[in-house]
């Protein structure tokens, strides 16, 4: 019973953790693209070279300082939701959101080969990877089913969503 009531939250959350993936997936190349326009592969390199110089731990810092300059720029966002500016609120955490998710792929792009070096950190990101696949399990049929009812011939389409979309492109033929 407890099982049944808690799929619904589980679906959710690795929605939520496979979207944050995707993201992470698709800005990392655009990070790449930003990085070989700008001359920040001289950057990257530099970069690179200073944390093969360093220990891992101290590698960990390098990893998490690029986080901290954003938070203010997120607090930014709640406050523009606080006084009523949706878009501008939106807009603002949606921008945070997109730097900090690509800045953080660029930083580990840099230091994953010495993150990697301390256990801890390589068991964390194996049982990331682990829960990445587990989400992919969770939500592919999901993501299926809607493809075959979004494809298929209305099998599985209620009759009154069927209706709806006969309504809507009868209103476009009109406005034509």
């Amino acid at each position: 019973m407890l099982r049944r009531l808690l799929q619904p939250v589980w679906v959710l959350l690795a929605i939520i953790f496979l979207i944050e993936a995707w993201l992470w997936d698709h800005l990392e190349p655009i990070v790449a693209r930003v990085v070989a326009a700008i001359p920040l592969a001289a950057f990257k390199e530099w970069l690179s070279d200073r944390v093969d110089a360093l220990s891992p731990a101290m590698t960990l810092i390098v990893f998490a300082v690029p986080i901290v300059p954003l938070f203010p720029l997120k607090l930014v966002g709640l406050w523009l939701l606080t006084h009523e500016y949706w878009a501008s609120a939106v807009f603002t955490i949606l921008f945070a959101k997109f730097l900090g998710v690509g800045v953080t792929a660029f930083i580990f792009d840099v230091t994953r080969d010495k993150l990697l070096e301390m256990t801890w950190f390589e068991k964390v990101y194996e049982f990331i990877l682990m829960l990445r696949a587990k989400a992919h399990e969770l939500v592919d049929p999901i993501k299926r089913r809607i493809r075959e009812i979004i494809a298929g011939n209305g099998e599985g389409w209620s009759s009154r969503t069927l209706r709806l979309i006969q309504r809507f492109r009868k209103s476009v033929h009109e406005a034509r």
